[in-house]
């Protein structure tokens, strides 16, 4: 429990330094900063990309220089210090490795081409979705137009209930129920 309190209280004052950095550009508090963070923005780094002492020195440096331009952005209401400083370390990052050319993909894009299946729907699924389709056509026939119509909507246009409903200026219930009775007579038409 004393260990909880002791990194509340280290994550108050960390919070008071990049205070006193937006408000007063306080060097000291940027000191304290930069003590506190740059060895955590190099580890960062270099689990990243282990063996990279120069790229991690040079993170560290953007992400301070960041902190320093940016601390009267930071508001403890939407985010966590560390999740803030973080988020430049990693924005920091990515800027880094494309100005740099290091973030080169080996993706060949004709081998991608090459490589897709085609699943469009073969013969055989094509006139078993046709006879389905004319299948429950043909069965919303023999169900009371208003049914038909809304069930025509809602299935074979993809409407939702309420898009039916604002357009057949019906109330949402009556969608939902009238859906509901045509469905349970599909269901004993089909089974015939």
């Amino acid at each position: 429990m004393g260990q909880s309190k002791t990194s509340s209280e280290r994550l108050a004052s960390l919070q008071g330094w990049v205070q006193k950095v937006a408000e007063h550009r306080d060097k000291a508090a940027f000191a304290e900063l930069f003590d506190h963070y740059v060895p955590l923005i190099r580890a960062y780094s270099l689990a990243r990309e282990p063996a990279a002492d120069l790229v991690a020195d040079e993170l560290a440096q953007e992400v301070m220089m960041r902190i320093w331009l940016k601390a009267s952005s930071y508001d403890p209401k939407l985010a966590n210090l560390n999740t803030w400083i973080f988020t430049l370390a990693r924005n920091c990052r990515i800027d880094y490795l494309r100005r740099n050319s290091r973030y080169v993909s080996e993706i060949d894009p004709t081998e991608i081409f090459e490589n897709i299946e085609d699943e469009s729907p073969g013969p055989f699924q094509l006139v078993h979705q046709t006879r389905a389709q004319d299948n429950i056509r043909s069965r919303l026939d023999k169900l009371p137009a208003a049914q038909a119509e809304i069930l025509s909507k809602v299935y074979l246009q993809g409407k939702s209930h309420q898009q039916t409903s604002e357009e057949l200026k019906l109330p949402l219930g009556t969608v939902k129920s009238r859906v509901r009775l045509a469905l349970k007579k599909l269901e004993v038409l089909v089974t015939r």
